[in-house]
Parts: structure tokens; sequence; C-alpha cells
């Protein structure tokens, strides 16, 4: 394999580094990354990647571009929204980097399919939003003996670090057990400083970088702690346990990060239809119902388990919130006070 002329006037920077030169640029062309996920961190990943050369890049992410998505996944416009946000980032992607061969998978990694996925590919990117996903990630790289890259975001806050790299620890050595499904909120209720994903998402894309080309000092065992607001950085040793007595993907990763089954659920679209014959529970902050609402009834979820009480229950009540997140977390607090209620999960909420 060499590199065309066309290449070498690409990657005119790489070649010129002594740590990395054709040689390194090589070792770019022949390796394989698969990102999970093409939002906040997983926008900087794969433009990094690809500028950089990665030979082949797999994007496995089943959500749509969303207009509160533009304030920081910086591959999508105004005229990318409601489209796949997997093969949007692909035709950018593309115009960036002609010499990439992209794999899509409009889909969500789930313990059917992740092991083949990963098989196929050098190393994983984990740029996901939550902590099932985090989990089966770690399971299936660890069963495949595939490098881990993990990033993850928080208000001002990330966190980086590279799983299974030559023996190193895995996610579970470092979060042996889930937090609380209420005590960490995601970004679309809590929100998130819209450059933070592109600092971490470099953070890991350089990881990647680093073990492909074997340069450096991954960052294998150590967590790279930083604070936007502050630039203040910190480096954390943490020891690799065995796990191996514990992984397997035969689990249910929604309740072993304790997300409890929603029996019942209704998209927008269908509940426009016929509203009357439910009765509508608002709980998301007062500043957001001022912005906009469908009706209905309005306790914020902080303040349900006080004013239950109040709740209309003459007929089945749908439960609403921006993404459908909040609205499980108060059908699972309701169900316990209101036993013969049942209640319905707008999915995906009114975003």
């Amino acid at each position: 394999m060499q590199l065309t002329l066309e290449e070498q006037k690409q990657y005119n920077r790489h070649l010129i580094l002594e740590e990395i030169g054709e040689k390194g640029q090589l070792k770019l062309k022949k390796a394989s990354v698969l990102v999970i996920g093409a939002g906040g961190l997983g926008c900087p990943i794969l433009q990094y990647l690809t500028a950089a050369g990665i030979g082949t890049i797999g994007i496995i992410d089943d959500d749509l571009v969303d207009q509160s998505n533009l304030q920081r996944q910086i591959l999508y416009t105004i005229d990318d929204i409601g489209a796949s946000k997997a093969e949007v980032a692909v035709k950018k992607l593309s115009k960036l980097n002609p010499f990439i061969k992209f794999n899509t998978y409009v889909k969500k990694l789930v313990t059917e399919n992740a092991i083949s996925l990963f098989e196929d590919y050098d190393i994983i990117v984990d740029g996901s939003d939550n902590f099932q996903t985090r989990y089966l990630a770690n399971d299936a790289a660890f069963i495949t003996n595939k490098p881990l890259v993990y990033g993850s975001i928080f208000k001002f806050e990330g966190q980086v670090t590279v799983f299974n790299y030559k023996g190193s620890g895995t996610y579970r050595c470092l979060y042996p057990t889930p937090p609380n499904p209420n005590e960490v909120p995601s970004c679309s209720e809590i929100g998130v400083l819209g450059v933070l994903p592109g600092i971490i998402g470099a953070l890991q894309a350089n990881e990647v970088l680093k073990i492909v080309c074997e340069i450096g000092e991954v960052l294998a065992n150590k967590l790279l702690v930083v604070d936007a607001l502050t630039m203040r950085q910190v480096l954390l040793n943490y020891k690799k346990i065995d796990t191996s007595t514990v992984i397997s993907l035969d689990v249910d990763y929604d309740s072993f990060c304790g997300i409890k089954t929603i029996d019942h659920e209704i998209l927008l679209e269908e509940l426009l239809k016929d509203s009357s014959k439910y009765h509508l529970l608002d709980v998301r902050e007062n500043w957001e119902r001022e912005q906009h609402h469908i009706g209905g009834q309005h306790i914020p979820l902080k303040e349900l388990p006080a004013r239950f009480v109040e709740l209309v229950t003459e007929k089945n009540i749908v439960v609403y919130c921006k993404s459908g997140i909040r609205s499980k977390q108060a059908i699972h607090l309701l169900q316990e006070k209101y036993a013969n209620v049942k209640f319905v999960n707008l999915k995906h909420g009114v975003s």
C-alpha cells in the first residue's frame, strides 16, 4: 500500500512530522475505526479522524438532526433538520476527505449487533450519551478485544480515557455500578456548554491517532478530567480490576442501569390525532412551559413528589417533557401512587 500523489498533498503536514511521516500515515490509511454516535462528541471525533486519514470509518447512530443540536453538533446546519445524522455526516465528511471509506449504520447499538460490528474495526470510539450504551460498548469491546476510546460531557466538564488497551482497565473498573437514573440528567435536561463536546471529542480523536501511529502516551488507566470554566485539567490514575467475571452481553442494560420499562408510549403525531381521550401532564420546568406547550396540567418533575395529589385522573394520562426522559421518571413515580391509572409516555417528547 502506498499514498497517491493527491493523498501526499492532503496529508502533507503529517508527512513532514518526524513522529508520523509516510510510515505513520500508511498506518492511518490501513486503520478502521467505529464511532458510536454522531452527536456532540461524534461530530468533532469524525471530523478529525476523517481529516487525519483514517482509512475506514464506521458511524452508528439512529438519531435525526434536531434544531437544538446545532448549538454544538457542528457538522449540521438548519437545512439538515429532520435528516439522519449518520447519513448527513457521511455526505459532509466525504467532501472533507474523498480518500476515506465510510460505513453507515442507521440503527442503535444493541446486544444483538455489537459483537459483529466491533469485530470489523480496529478501534471503537464511544461518543454516546447514556449509561446503557457505555456499558454495552465496554463489554463488547472487552469481548472482541478492541481498544475503546471513551469520552463524556456534563455541563462544563468532560472526561477522556482509553479502555482495554493492551490489557488496560475497562469502564467497569472506573464505574463498577451505574448511578441512580435520577442522579445524572442528560444534556437535553440540564444543558451543556456548546464548545465542550468539541474539546473532548478532539481529545478522543487524538487518542485514536496515538494508538494507530504508536506514538506518545495513551490514556490507559488514566482519566483526564477537563473543566472548561477554569481550564483546569486533572489526570487521575485508576486501577485495573478483574471484570471478566461480570462482562457478558447476556444483560438487560436498561434494567442494569435502573431504567424500568414503560408499558405504554405514544408519538406526538399519534397523540394529536385524538388527544381528547387523554389527560395531559407536562413535567417540564416553568420556563419551558412558557416557551411552548401542548396543553394539559403542569407540574414540574421536581415538584411532583409533593404535588401528585393534584393530578386529574378521570382519563388515561399522557405525561410529556422535552425528550421523553423526565416523563419516564414521572411515570415510575406516579405508578406507585396511582395503581389503577394508565400512564402513557410521550415518546421523544415535544422537542
